[in-house]
């Protein structure tokens, strides 16, 4: 391909991809590096064009057409389709900035290509050209930087045949683009060690979130374990042979006790009135009898009263036991809800993560 007939406008960096013609679904890279793409306008055909050169070979020629459409994809990536080559080129930048440029470019050569297929048939080849210079974006590693003073774009070689000056500015751009074209590969290296950084940090919170995923599991196992822990004290209370509730149950218990210890407290007390009435009584024998009741009768209150001491004990238990039992599983539960929203965020924060990685 010569462009000797040819004006460029605009160029940058960026990696080129076509889409795969067997699935139309995936992306080929060009190659491993970035590659100049450049903009250019035909003064003899009165065309536009975007061409890349690879090597040897052009990867990207496409004739820029008013029916065509560029479109950003993502922050850094852009594509547009060209039918004449049956095929999509896509390109990824090294910022937004780029990308954004690129695309303004390609609305304004759009634009003029409009311009110049409605003028063609009045032979106004070049105006559409000499407008779109007018508006040249900041300098790009194929556009002069040498002073104020000089043109900031290629003549067409075709309209204004360069005289010895005009070769000496052009090895001089050559030279200056040599040197752009290393600081753009330091920029790409660059943005590999950015990469590598961004992808690190991917499986970093990818670790993390498998290590929430162990936690949540074994907060869902301590609340299961919980449920059932409730399920049984309830099994056990639901079990009692009274049909009654357990607390009604133990208070009936309570009182009947308290009734025994009241009526043997009576007896006690008539049996103690009965021995002091009877201490005049020569019967010595029936004495002692009596006084072996009134033991008995003591020791029966003091067991009982220990028995109701003991069901007291029990009722407390029991109450404390299913209070810290639902106390529990509250807790747990409130632990599960925190587990699963800082889940929720992880994700998302995931997702945002894995849509700024090019």
């Amino acid at each position: 391909m010569s462009t000797a007939r040819e004006q460029p406008i605009f160029s940058t960096r960026a990696h080129v991809f076509q889409i795969d013609p067997t699935t139309k679904r995936n992306w080929i890279p060009a190659g491993k590096h970035a590659l100049t793409v450049s903009y250019f306008y035909d003064a003899t055909r009165n065309v536009y064009r975007i061409i890349s050169i690879g090597g040897a070979k052009a990867i990207i020629n496409s004739t820029v057409t008013p029916n065509m459409t560029f479109t950003k994809t993502s922050q850094k990536f852009g594509q547009w389709a060209d039918s004449r080559a049956n095929t999509v080129y896509g390109l990824g930048f090294a910022s937004e900035q780029q990308l954004t440029q690129f695309a303004e470019k390609f609305q304004e050569v759009k634009e003029a290509a409009r311009l110049a297929r409605e003028k063609s048939q009045d032979g106004e080849f070049t105006s559409s050209a000499l407008a779109l210079a007018s508006h040249q974006v900041p300098p790009s590693p194929l556009v002069s930087t040498n002073g104020p003073g000089e043109e900031k774009l290629f003549r067409s070689q075709s309209a204004d045949a360069p005289g010895p000056t005009e070769r000496e500015r052009l090895k001089k751009m050559l030279s200056e683009g040599s040197v752009s074209e290393v600081q753009w590969e330091a920029e790409f290296f660059a943005l590999q060690d950015s990469n590598q950084r961004l992808a690190g940090a991917l499986r970093e919170a990818n670790a993390a979130a498998a290590q929430w995923r162990q936690q949540l599991e074994a907060q869902r196992a301590e609340a299961e374990r919980l449920r059932q822990r409730v399920a049984e004290l309830e099994a056990q209370a639901a079990a009692e042979p009274v049909p009654v509730g357990e607390k009604e149950v133990t208070s009936q218990s309570v009182e009947q006790l308290e009734a025994q210890v009241q009526t043997k407290d009576q007896e006690i007390q008539t049996l103690k009135n009965q021995s002091s009435g009877t201490r005049e009584a020569p019967d010595t024998t029936e004495r002692e009898e009596t006084q072996q009741k009134v033991q008995d009768l003591e020791t029966r209150n003091a067991e009982l009263e220990q028995q109701l001491r003991a069901m007291e004990c029990s009722l407390e238990e029991a109450q404390a036991e299913r209070e810290r039992a639902r106390a529990e599983v509250g807790r747990a539960a409130q632990l599960l809800d925190v587990r699963l929203f800082e889940l929720s965020e992880l994700r998302e924060g995931l997702a945002r993560l894995a849509e700024v990685t090019p």
